[in-house]
């Protein structure tokens, strides 16, 4: 399943990346999604699997807070631009007319920028807090990756209080971008629907 990830993500980039035809905003948001999918996979699956062929199941501190970062950072910058895809939609869609002057190459660099940095932050910032965290119930974890829930669960309950408002606070900004990618593709399929004819649609 990795190597199948790898693989297609893969394509899609050199794709994209080779054929000018394709250098439209649409196919650039892609190879961005399949560059942080690359980035996903690859920050959990390759130790998981030398732990099940070798049967190690150690990671380091260091690796552990690593492993937590990149997987945060990609996570969160892949859900913001999931929000940008539906909004490129929506304008593609809705308005075509203003496609061209709201979705311009620059336009679409700086957005591609701000889910990067977004995610950056995000992880940033929840790395910190997580890793300030001293552990007090041992340094087992129940999952084949580094992940912030279960790091909480090791320290002590109003360290872990503390930690668990921050996830509240990102859960309901998760939940706002999930809002406007549901709101964008009902105005999409509307607009669909609205075509008279059936070709058209």
């Amino acid at each position: 399943i990795y190597l199948a990830a790898l693989l297609s993500n893969g394509l899609i980039i050199i794709t994209i990346a080779c054929d000018h035809r394709l250098h439209t905003p649409m196919y650039f948001f892609l190879l961005n999604l399949s560059l942080l999918d690359l980035g996903i996979i690859s920050t959990t699956v390759p130790k998981a699997m030398v732990n099940s062929l070798w049967g190690a199941t150690a990671i380091s501190y260091t690796a552990c807070a690593s492993q937590v970062f990149f997987f945060y950072f990609l996570v969160s910058a892949e859900f913001s631009l999931l929000t940008i895809m539906a909004y490129d939609r929506y304008v593609a869609i809705c308005h075509p007319l203003h496609y061209g002057t709201l979705l311009g190459s620059r336009a679409c660099v700086h957005m591609a920028a701000a889910a990067w940095a977004s995610g950056f932050l995000y992880s940033v910032l929840h790395t910190a807090s997580t890793f300030s965290i001293p552990l007090c119930k041992g340094n087992a974890l129940d999952q084949f990756f580094c992940d912030i829930p279960q790091i909480l669960r090791s320290s002590s309950p109003e360290h872990f209080m503390k930690e668990s408002g921050l996830i509240v606070v990102s859960a309901c900004l998760f939940f706002v971008c999930f809002v406007f990618i549901v709101v964008s593709y009902v105005q999409i399929f509307r607009a669909v629907l609205r075509i008279p004819s059936q070709q058209g649609r």
